[in-house]
Parts: structure tokens; C-alpha cells; sequence
């Protein structure tokens, strides 16, 4: 058997072990060690392990991936959740399918100090849901507006698995965080688009609430400077040079932990439940980041991401080809793996091919446009049947909508993301022209 033979041997058990339902991690792990001891000897891959291990996990950039998971757990804990969707409520309830809307800006400000899919979705969704069902607003398009409005934690500034790509690939968290800004603010109006178009053709779905007040409105928005003020110190900061995004992560969590304790009234026992919660998120981003470092290193051995990069230059296929056949895998994949699995499992494999492609960008700008729209695909299956988690989580909580019900909610969402992916390959400048602004070359 030859290397590349091993190599795709050993791609398909992981796949094997991920359907029988083996944590990813853990898969990565036995495959990566297995296939290697298989190739260069037990002694060699003992030596690895001791080495590689240390070095894996003494990266300095990796210590911001907790310190944003506390930010986003400080952050429920201090109720920004509840004010930004009274906030955004306050200026569209009154319209009709304004509180789907609102949902969907307030997934958008809570993904930006949050940095997770899945906790925004969870979150939001605890404070939303009940408001709309109480206004008479349909299973379909409450679950599917939450839903689809989760998956903003994915990419709006600041996202874990945002640095996660830049770490993977060694670019420029801060230059990652800027190519996401546009396209997140493009999610936020596509998804507000789609509810309006859906209201129009169902009106009795998304019904009216009474209008507020100037006074109320007013009110509502003083309630949410805190975030506006994190997410531009955090943020800001980080572009203005006053300190790195660790650092930057850091100064975030310690803001909205005082916040917590300001005006959510956090006590100890809180405190440490957002200590426990982000230290088994961070465990278990971790291990799996410690199995793809495994599984990597057995690909490396095996020479099968070289081979298809070269299979891939001499097939006579345009990058443009290329790169769709790997958002369509991203779709499929999608379907039954998490978002985080899907960029860990695929990105040591594409990430060779997409740097040798031409399209008309520099190698670095080739891989952070490569990486927004991955991700965007990847936030695309959070939503898409048969497994969406976030339509999973999401019909969790509300248990009185039939999952096809929250299915049905969700598709015109899908087509506003199906068209923001191709409005960003045709217009690679909407992705890159901030970082081009922010971080000239020349």
C-alpha cells in the first residue's frame, strides 16, 4: 500500500468512526496515531507524541479561544440578551414580522460577543421564542428566524471558529476578523429580506405588535450601549494596535464580567458556573484540535494533501470549478457534522490546493477569501436538513413545532445564503476590501 492508498484509507475510517458516533476527537486521535505508528513505527510516534504534544498546545494565539468563550458566557450571565432583543423589538415589532426581525439582530449582536452558533441560537432563543408565539407568529417562521439568525455567532467578529481557520491556516486573526465584517453585515439584511418576503406571501404568520413609544425606544436603546461599547473596544482595539485580539479577548471578558456584575447581579457560584462551562466548551475544542493535529501530522506522512493539490493543478479543472466542487462538499458534509468538525477535518486537505490556485489574489488573500466563504457554508449546514444543529437546538426548546415545521422556517434563509455565496465569488472586494483598507501593503 502506498502513502496516498494509506492516506484515503485512513480519511475513510475517520469518516467511518464519525458515523458510528465516536466524538470527533477522539476519532482524530486513533486514526492520526494508528495510521502513523502504521507507517513510520511505534518508536517514531511515541517520539511525536512527546514532542508535537507540548508544542500543539504552548501557541500563545490559542489562549484567546477561552477568553472568548468566557466573554460570550459573562455575556449571558450579565442579560445583553434580553436588552438586545427588547432594543431591536422596540424599533420593528411593530411591523409585520418585525419581531423575527428583531431576532435576527439580536443574533447579530449577541454573536458579536459571543463568538459561538450554537450558544447565540441556544441563548436568543430563550428570550425570543416566547415573545413571538405569545404575538401569534407561526412555528415556522419563529424557529426558522432563530435558527437561521444563530448562525451570525459563526462569523461576526469576534468567532472562535473564525480563529480557529486563522490558526489552521497561519493568517491574520485581526485580517480575518476584518474580511468577516462586510459579509456578517450581508447576512444580517439578507436574513431581514427574507423575512419580509416571507411575511408578504404569509402575512398571517408574522402578525403586528403595538408600536413603542419614542420615550420606550429610547429606552430600550440606552439598554444596549454596553454591547455597542464591548464589541468596539474589543474590536476596535484590536485594529487600532492597542493590543493584540488576545489581549483584545481578554480586556472583552473582563469588561462583561463587570458587567455581569453590574447589571446582572452575578455572584460567586455564577461565576464559577461560567468558569465550568467555558473550561468543558475549551476541553473539548482542545482535544479536537489536539486530533487534528494528530491526524494531520498522518496525512503529512502519507503525502495524499500533496498529491491531490498536484492532481488538482493537472486536471485542467479552473480554480473557479475547483473551488465550487469543495463548497458543494462543504454542503453535503454539512448535513451530518458540525461546523467545527467540518473546517478541523477539511481545511489541512484544501488548504494546499486552495494556495496553489489562481485567482487573481495573492496567496494571502486567496486563503482569507477562501476561509470567509467556507465559513459561510459551513454556517449554511447549522441550518440544512436532515441534521442542522441549530434547527435541532432550536426545536428543542420549542417542542410544540413539528421539526418540519422549523425546516420549512429556515429555507428561505438558506436561499439568501446560497445567493450571498455567489454574490462574494463574483465580488471577491466585498470580502477583501477592508483588509486591504486596514492593512495596506505597499
Amino acid at each position: 500500500m502506498t502513502g496516498v492508498d494509506a492516506g484515503i484509507a485512513g480519511f475513510l475510517a475517520l469518516l467511518a468512526l464519525i458515523v458510528v458516533r465516536i466524538p470527533i476527537g477522539v476519532a482524530m486521535i486513533a486514526v492520526g496515531l494508528g495510521g502513523y505508528a502504521a507507517l513510520r513505527g511505534w518508536e517514531s510516534t511515541l517520539a511525536y507524541v512527546k514532542l508535537n504534544t507540548f508544542s500543539e498546545f504552548s501557541r500563545h494565539s490559542l489562549s484567546v479561544i477561552p477568553l472568548f468563550l468566557l466573554m460570550g458566557e459573562l455575556a449571558t450571565k450579565a442579560g445583553l440578551s434580553r436588552a438586545l432583543f427588547d432594543a431591536a423589538n422596540a424599533f420593528f415589532g411593530h411591523r409585520r414580522g418585525g419581531m423575527a426581525m428583531a431576532s435576527i439582530g439580536a443574533c447579530a449582536g449577541f454573536g458579536s460577543i459571543c463568538g459561538s452558533s450554537l450558544a447565540t441560537a441556544a441563548t436568543m432563543a430563550r428570550v425570543a421564542m416566547p415573545e413571538m408565539r405569545r404575538h401569534g407568529y407561526s412555528g415556522a417562521l419563529a424557529t426558522g428566524s432563530l435558527a437561521a439568525g444563530g448562525t451570525l455567532g459563526i462569523l461576526i467578529p469576534p468567532s472562535v471558529v473564525l480563529v480557529i481557520y486563522a490558526i489552521l491556516t497561519e493568517q491574520n486573526i485581526a485580517k480575518m476578523f476584518a474580511a468577516a465584517l462586510v459579509p456578517g453585515t450581508l447576512a444580517v439584511f439578507g436574513y431581514a429580506g427574507a423575512v419580509a418576503v416571507y411575511v408578504r406571501l404569509r402575512p398571517d404568520e408574522g402578525p403586528t405588535a403595538e408600536r413603542m413609544s419614542v420615550a420606550a425606544r429610547l429606552r430600550a436603546l440606552a439598554a444596549v450601549w454596553p454591547v455597542a461599547g464591548i464589541f468596539l473596544l474589543v474590536v476596535g482595539g484590536i485594529y487600532l494596535g492597542w493590543f493584540v485580539p488576545t489581549q483584545g479577548a481578554a480586556v472583552g471578558a473582563f469588561a462583561t464580567g463587570i458587567l455581569a456584575v453590574w447589571r446582572g447581579g452575578m455572584r460567586l457560584d455564577g461565576f464559577v458556573a461560567c468558569l465550568l462551562g467555558t473550561a468543558k466548551t475549551t476541553a473539548m475544542i482542545f482535544l479536537i484540535l489536539l486530533g487534528a493535529a494528530y491526524f494531520n501530522a498522518f496525512l503529512s506522512v502519507t503525502g495524499l494533501p500533496a498529491a491531490l493539490a498536484q492532481l488538482v493543478g493537472t486536471s485542467g479543472l479552473s480554480p473557479m470549478a475547483v473551488l465550487t466542487l469543495m463548497l458543494v462538499l462543504y454542503l453535503v458534509m454539512g448535513c451530518f457534522m458540525d461546523s467545527l468538525s467540518m473546517i478541523l477535518l477539511t481545511v489541512p486537505i484544501f488548504y494546499p490546493i486552495v494556495a496553489g490556485l489562481d485567482f487573481g489574489m495573492t496567496p494571502e488573500e486567496t486563503l482569507i477569501w477562501f476561509g470567509i466563504i467556507a465559513l459561510i457554508v459551513v454556517e449554511i449546514g447549522l441550518i440544512t436538513p436532515p441534521v442542522g444543529l441549530n434547527v435541532f437546538i432550536i426545536n428543542g426548546l420549542a417542542r410544540d413545532v413539528p421539526m418540519a415545521q422549523t425546516f420549512r422556517g429556515v429555507l428561505p434563509f438558506l436561499a439568501t445564503d446560497l445567493l450571498r455565496v455567489v454574490v462574494l465569488i463574483v465580488f471577491p472586494v466585498l470580502t477583501l476590501g477592508l483588509v486591504r483598507l486596514m492593512f495596506p501593503t505597499g
